[in-house]
């Protein structure tokens, strides 16, 4: 159908045929052309255009923090926090607090969480929402990273059982995944034995198991790597008691 458009015919009618017409019409259908006027006229009147208001300015979501308690490190909390740039983005962040050693954290350390522009605060919770529904749920502490640990090394067949772990991590750092060896021959050698179960970056990297963090400092990927290299040397790190 044309809107707002007649065509005019191209030959003019005569007046009889004109009155013919008009009388034909008349007696067939009375008022048969008052719907095309009426339509003709819907068709012609301006349409309004309904203005959407403007969407409110949503308030800037406040920026996150953490307390820092015993245990914690700064790779652990940027990652439960999903810091875009991993914990050197959060060390930059709180230099002025951590001071200037990023491996020094100390528990009652109140911790900025830098803020993601592209992320706001309902997408960050719903995230997190979904990773506890979908992977298991470990306490971020020694007795949850060993349990973490023991699930990654039953996946890959590596053997191990939690006292045979738990031991050698109080042997080794005393349960600090922050720990450090700056002074034995491995320090001289400007590979210092790191984490949990003391590991140097060498080793670390040779038996690195894919899917834990690629950090030495990360509690489960350490312990996981430490015990990925006891079962090749001496079968299963239950079989370590001293310097390995």
């Amino acid at each position: 159908m044309s809107r707002g458009r007649h065509r005019r015919a191209r030959t003019a009618l005569n007046t009889r045929s004109v009155s013919r017409l008009s009388l034909a019409l008349t007696i067939g259908t009375a008022g048969f052309a008052m719907p095309l006027v009426a339509a003709g006229t819907a068709q012609a009147a301006p349409t309004s255009v309904v203005q959407k208001p403007a969407a409110a300015p949503q308030a800037k979501a406040e920026a996150e923090s953490h307390t820092v308690v015993s245990g914690d490190t700064l790779h652990g909390i940027a990652t439960d926090h999903e810091v875009e740039g991993g914990w050197e983005a959060l060390y930059e962040e709180n230099e002025e607090t951590v001071g200037t050693d990023p491996n020094l954290i100390l528990p009652g350390q109140e911790l900025t969480i830098p803020q993601a522009e592209a992320r706001g605060t309902e997408d960050r919770a719903d995230r997190s929402a979904e990773r506890t529904v979908a992977a298991k749920s470990y306490t971020n502490n020694l007795d949850g990273w060993i349990r973490e640990a023991l699930d990654i090394m039953a996946e890959h067949g590596i053997p191990g059982t939690y006292e045979g772990i738990h031991r050698n991590i109080i042997r080794e750092s005393s349960g600090n995944p922050n720990a450090i060896n700056n002074w034995d021959i491995n320090a001289q050698r400007g590979t210092p034995s790191i984490g949990l179960l003391q590991v140097i970056k060498p080793t670390f990297d040779a038996y690195h198991v894919a899917g834990t963090p690629h950090d030495q400092y990360d509690p489960v990927a350490n312990i996981v790597a430490a015990c990925n290299y006891a079962a090749d040397r001496y079968g299963s790190i239950d079989n370590v008691n001293g310097p390995y």
